[in-house]
């Protein structure tokens, strides 16, 4: 009987049980129905809102120099952590491991030292469940993709992340390995509040922003077996990388002339631009400006697409038209001058080079004001705004499109015909009254250079994606002839006869012929007219015979003249480049043929007033040898180089850098030959 009761009693139980399980079933049915079928939709919606479609960012394209070299790319940038509540981690591993991992991160992280790392990390894993403790902390910042991967290797966080709590945040950021190289060109990033993103904020990288930054992909989070992570619906498209004209070896010696002259002049500002005469291709451009706060100058903003009044750099492009038109012909008939031209009741013109009479090629050779004015109101002076009518259908005020945020077009008013409108028409022939970008003047320029081929620049070439060309930008004309090759060549020879005899005469050299045009102008000051400030110009092409590049410098404030300021850079550059075989021409200089039969030497500039009073030859530069090779592995000798190529030389071999002086490498502090360390601090002392 016992049994039998307690048998009923556990039965009694088993079917209370298994009723509460089919009746726990049934709800369960009842409400997985409900929420399937009955109210599908709003769970679907609810579901759709929690699992929300984000935006994938795209990788910025690159910017390149034209042999490829990177000046603008996304690189990221890591943080690793420590994570010491990970469930994996056994104290006494940690603890066997706690003095070579904190040694191993005192080399990569040198902020704390190895007693320093040691002691956080270990009071961090005692508090690690208390108030004082932390979830994670960095072990580094910033790290490189290779630093990563050494750090990865350290004891103890080679365990892997379940054993060691290790992980990393990856941080993508914009770099730029040439510093301030051609920065206003090339650009920078910041967030637009428009766009909702970050973008270009000036240069390259804000007039080619949709280009470089690609198409935004799409993905959702969703949970994988063990984590949370992103579905990708829509990958993102990478933008494209932006091919330019830019040639760093030409850009560090422009920017390294301009910067010394700007030094030596004491000048505000300095802008330079180099350009291929064939091409229009950019292959330069340097924008410094002096800073008091550091007494030196950096990169400033992009003159070079600003409008200036010119000044006497106008004066051939008025010749141009003179010439095309037929106001003169014979260019050895004369032309009375003089010291002063009263016109029009106006202030008199006044030449400060100024002669009773001269030939009408000489107009330019000298800087004539005079003469520039009386040969322009011989046709324009009845009409004077037919002279902005005839610039125009020359092209002259057609966009450039370089792809230069911020560029202007030239500003010549087109002026009616009243006295004061010839006054002013008088004014324009030789660089007033105007605002041209110095862009601009020069793209004239390279026109005389190139037979009156009227070449737009360039500063892009293609775009590409994954190093394949998408598109091409090709070679294209403002006009195919700006003036006849016949007007061309003259033009030319005045330029000429400008450095040969002229107001140029101080850039005449045995090395390089080099054809160009002053230009001196008071700047304006708004609201108060024109100061005691000058803004000096040199704009010009050489080799003459046979011209390879076309170059304008700008310069404001400088102690000197514009040959001595703007036209000591421009002629420095040119003999750079004669230096280094760059203009057709077989560089086989020697220091001592006899003792270095094997040695070519280049120049680099002295950079001393010397100079900038007109000494300037081949006489008055340094003279490097070129530096000795050396084995793989050794220590290269970077005696003469500039500081870019010296630093990247020496960094490729792992080898820390330290730089004294600005200029031209002088000295290194370890031998060349020396077997390399890496590591190793290399002090480097540079002269001018």
């Amino acid at each position: 009987m016992k049994k039998r009761r307690n048998r009923d009693h556990i039965m009694g139980r088993y079917i209370l049980i298994m009723l509460g399980i089919v009746a726990v079933a049934v709800a369960v049915g009842l409400r997985l129905f409900s929420t399937t079928v009955i109210h599908a939709e709003a769970w679907e919606a609810k579901a759709e809102s929690l699992n929300r479609t984000r935006l994938v960012e795209p990788e910025r394209g690159k910017i390149l120099a034209d042999d490829r070299t990177v000046l603008a790319a996304n690189v990221n940038f890591y943080t690793p952590r420590l994570d010491l509540r990970s469930e994996g981690i056994k104290k006494d591993t940690l603890m066997r491991y706690l003095k070579p991992l904190a040694d191993s991160l005192a080399v990569l992280s040198p902020y704390r030292s190895a007693k320093e790392w040691a002691d956080l990390i270990a009071e961090t894993y005692n508090h690690r469940f208390t108030k004082r403790g932390t979830r994670s902390f960095p072990i580094g910042n910033k790290l490189t993709y290779s630093q990563l991967q050494r750090m990865k290797k350290f004891p103890f966080i080679n365990l892997g992340r379940g054993k060691s709590g290790f992980y990393y945040e990856e941080q993508p950021r914009r770099c730029y390995p040439y510093g301030r190289m051609a920065g206003r060109s090339i650009g920078k990033l910041t967030y637009d509040t428009v766009k909702g993103r970050v973008a270009g904020n000036y240069g390259l990288e804000r007039a080619l922003d949709d280009m470089l930054y690609g198409i935004p992909g799409e993905a959702s989070s969703t949970q994988f077996a063990n984590s949370i992570g992103l579905w990708e619906h829509k990958p993102a498209v990478k933008g494209y990388d932006v091919l330019t004209t830019i040639n760093v070896a030409l850009q560090e010696i422009v920017e390294q002339e301009l910067i010394t002259v700007c030094r030596a002049t004491e000048a505000d500002w300095g802008t330079a631009v180099l350009m291929e005469v064939a091409t229009g291709e950019i292959k330069a451009i340097s924008n410094l400006k002096y800073y008091p706060n550091i007494n030196d100058y950096a990169e400033g903003e992009n003159r070079a697409v600003w409008g200036f009044e010119p000044g006497s750099v106008m004066k051939p492009i008025s010749m141009m038209v003179a010439l095309e038109d037929g106001i003169v012909s014979n260019l050895d008939a004369t032309i009375a001058t003089g010291h002063s031209f009263a016109y029009a009741h106006a202030r008199p013109i006044t030449d400060s080079h100024g002669m009773a009479s001269m030939r009408i090629r000489d107009v330019i050779a000298y800087s004539s004001n005079i003469g520039m004015a009386k040969i322009i109101l011989r046709k324009y002076e009845s009409q004077p705004g037919m002279f902005h009518h005839r610039l125009r259908t020359m092209g002259f005020f057609d966009p450039l499109n370089v792809g230069i945020s911020g560029e202007t077009i030239p500003v010549v008013d087109s002026v009616g015909n009243k006295n004061w409108d010839r006054v002013k028409l008088s004014r324009m022939a030789y660089g007033y009254s105007t605002h041209i970008p110095p862009l601009c003047t020069l793209t004239i320029y390279n026109a005389i250079a190139n037979g009156g081929r009227y070449v737009r620049p360039r500063l892009v070439q293609r775009f590409m994606r994954e190093g394949e060309p998408d598109s091409i930008v090709p070679l294209s004309y403002i006009r195919d002839q700006v003036c006849t090759p016949g007007n061309a060549r003259k033009l030319a020879e005045m330029l000429r006869n400008v450095v040969e005899y002229g107001t140029g005469k101080s850039l005449n050299n045995d090395r390089v012929a080099i054809a160009g045009k002053t230009g001196t102008c008071y700047v304006n000051v708004a609201g108060s007219g024109y100061s005691a400030k000058k803004r000096l110009s040199f704009c010009g092409f050489f080799p003459y015979d046979n011209p390879r590049y076309s170059c304008i410098v700008v310069m404001e404030g400088a102690n000197c003249g514009a040959a001595r300021s703007s036209g000591t850079v421009l002629k420095n550059i040119a003999l750079k480049l004669y230096s280094l075989g760059l203009l057709n021409n077989s560089s086989d200089f020697r220091l001592n043929a006899s003792e270095h039969p094997s040695q070519p030497t280049f120049f680099a500039s002295a950079g001393s007033m010397s100079d900038i009073a007109g000494k300037t030859g081949i006489s008055s530069r340094r003279q490097f040898r070129a530096p000795r090779s050396t084995a793989a592995g050794e220590v290269p000798e970077v005696l003469g180089m500039g500081a870019r190529e010296a630093i990247s030389r020496l960094e490729r071999l792992g080898l820390r850098v330290k730089m004294s002086g600005y200029g031209y490498v002088a000295r290194q502090s370890i031998s060349p030959g020396t077997k390399v360390e890496r590591g190793t601090l290399v002090e480097l002392t540079l002269r001018e």
